[in-house]
């Protein structure tokens, strides 16, 4: 892949030519893919754990419990899950905040999601705000392509079909 694209483009391009090549970070293998997601969860937890603990810090002023499932296995797949729960969203009824990294026993290759998630604040009034808010707009605009992969196929996506023809 080109080094010059943007780092969420490349991702997306990786992603797509896992579906297309039927690997994931050359792997085949179910087992190897799997080796893989476990090392990915490792990598992943001390930034989930910062996203969330952020969170409870600044806006939960410390009250929230941060909890790590690690990774878990069964004939659902795998997954391993991240999620920030305080008192008052517990007397509420209402479920945690979650980050889950997670490989379906059919799927090709692993996803992230976090919980009912559909819908961003958006509080935008200066040039600064609009700029601190490229990276979410970047998560949402990849998330929307890949969902638009996952209905149909990865071969709608011209650069994922012409760079493998070269």
């Amino acid at each position: 892949m080109d080094a010059s694209r943007p780092g969420y483009t490349a991702e997306l391009l990786r992603h797509f030519a896992d579906l297309r090549d039927g690997t994931h970070e050359r792997a085949v293998s179910r087992e190897d893919k799997e080796r893989l997601f476990a090392r990915t969860v490792e990598l992943l937890d001390p930034y989930a754990r910062q996203a969330l603990g952020e969170i409870n810090e600044d806006l939960l002023l410390g009250t929230g419990e941060i909890l790590a499932t690690g990774m878990r296995t069964d004939d659902a797949g795998a997954d391993a899950v991240w999620s920030l729960t305080w008192p008052e969203q517990r007397d509420a009824g209402v479920s945690p905040i979650v980050l889950h990294a997670f490989f379906g026993a059919a799927f090709h290759h692993p996803h992230l999601r976090g919980g009912p998630l559909r819908d961003w604040p958006l509080n935008v009034f200066t040039e600064e705000q609009a700029a601190a808010k490229l990276s979410a707009l970047r998560e949402i605009a990849a998330a929307e392509l890949h969902n638009i992969v996952f209905e149909r196929d990865y071969r709608i996506i011209p650069a994922t079909v012409r760079e493998h023809a070269h």
